[in-house]
């Protein structure tokens, strides 16, 4: 048996998210999975340095912190598993984004965590990298994941939209009719926005279960306000981040609305997240949602993303097999699993590459 550790930490900054896994065709079995939380000091300094408050010796410095942080996770995986590390083929590390910017006169994506760290702590090749050479084919370089959700969440008979509800949220249409090609891009800001004000206001890094979101109203001269940003009509293929959405973007709108409740601002937030979405998803009659990633843990969110969805059925991707937390780092596993084959990991119509690539770059152990 072949196994394969997928790594990923995604723009929340919040862990480090561990699965060993096997692929027998378009399954998937997770043989273990774990999240590795962030040190507060570390999260601190990585939010800072993805906000251009970094010098190149912090950079460096926070590079090798964090490779050394993704070989804990790994190691840890495999010890809560029953796999021999022999069987592992390689590890899938996606890094932690500090910097997208995939337009301009010169696009980049900058994500540390250093590779050669982790094959030299674990023992175990380790592919990581996986966005540049997208974008130097013309890609934005993100989202990655919509090859995977193509090659197992595929279905023949039904339309179906993987909806990642990360800090960043992001869809995949994936069309019953093979004919038909798949759509994918970010909407916009899911949790990311919530959890900035949320630790600003509160000093809690997350809005538990959307409790103080729920005590708040939406605010629909916010909510405009926040929706006229250019990028939500944007048309495809796109991606953002934190560089566009953060603090401080709601701060700017908010001091346009003052003595607004904070946990109007809240509530508001999560709204604008809902509304993003459902206005970009595509105008499929029979389409089904299935959702994954961390906002799936937030009950508010969900419950307003069904209402506004329907009638298409709102669903989570354990019903295709896979828990919603791992389908990131398992998409990780699989793109190293695709480097080492010299398979394409990119979906050209998705990022808008000038053909399919092998992405990544192998650290041998």
């Amino acid at each position: 048996m072949d196994a394969w550790i997928g790594l990923m930490s995604g723009t929340s900054m919040d862990g480090i998210d561990a699965v060993l896994v096997s692929f027998n065709g378009h399954s998937v079995e997770v043989h273990a999975s774990q999240t590795l939380n962030y040190p507060d000091d570390l999260r601190h300094r990585l939010l800072a340095v993805s906000q251009n408050q970094g010098t190149p010796d912090e950079i460096g410095e926070l590079d090798t912190l964090t490779g050394a942080l993704f070989a804990d996770a790994a190691c840890q995986v495999i010890e809560a598993s029953e796999v021999s590390p022999t069987s592992i083929r390689a590890i899938g590390s996606h890094g932690q984004t500090i910097r997208h910017q995939p337009t301009g006169s010169a696009p980049f994506s900058i994500q540390i965590g250093n590779p050669s760290v982790i094959a030299e702590r674990t023992g175990i090749t380790t592919v990581a990298d996986f966005r540049r050479r997208d974008m130097a084919a013309g890609g934005q370089g993100a989202p990655l994941v919509p090859a995977f959700h193509k090659a197992f969440f595929n279905s023949g008979t039904e339309d179906r939209c993987i909806l990642n509800l990360g800090g960043i949220a992001n869809i995949t249409w994936i069309p019953a009719d093979d004919g038909n090609p798949v759509t994918g891009f970010d909407t916009g800001p899911a949790n990311a926005l919530m959890d900035a004000w949320c630790l600003n206001q509160t000093g809690l890094p997350y809005d538990a279960d959307g409790h103080w979101a729920e005590e708040g109203t939406v605010n629909q001269a916010l909510l405009h306000d926040m929706l006229s940003d250019a990028y939500f009509s944007r048309p495809a293929p796109k991606s953002t981040g934190k560089e566009r959405f953060n603090l401080e973007w709601v701060k700017t709108l908010v001091r346009r609305h003052p003595d607004l409740p904070a946990e109007d601002v809240q509530r508001t937030l999560l709204q604008l997240t809902v509304t993003s979405i459902v206005q970009q998803l595509p105008e499929v009659p029979a389409l089904r949602v299935y959702a994954c990633g961390g906002g799936t843990r937030n009950p508010v969110l969900m419950r307003e993303l069904e209402q506004a969805l329907s009638p298409a059925p709102l669903a989570i991707t354990s019903d295709l097999g896979l828990n919603p937390q791992w389908v990131e780092p398992v998409a990780f596993a699989w793109l190293a699993q695709q480097s080492l084959a010299g398979q394409p990991g990119n979906l050209a119509e998705v990022t808008g590459a000038r053909g399919p690539r092998i992405l990544g770059a192998i650290h041998h152990a």
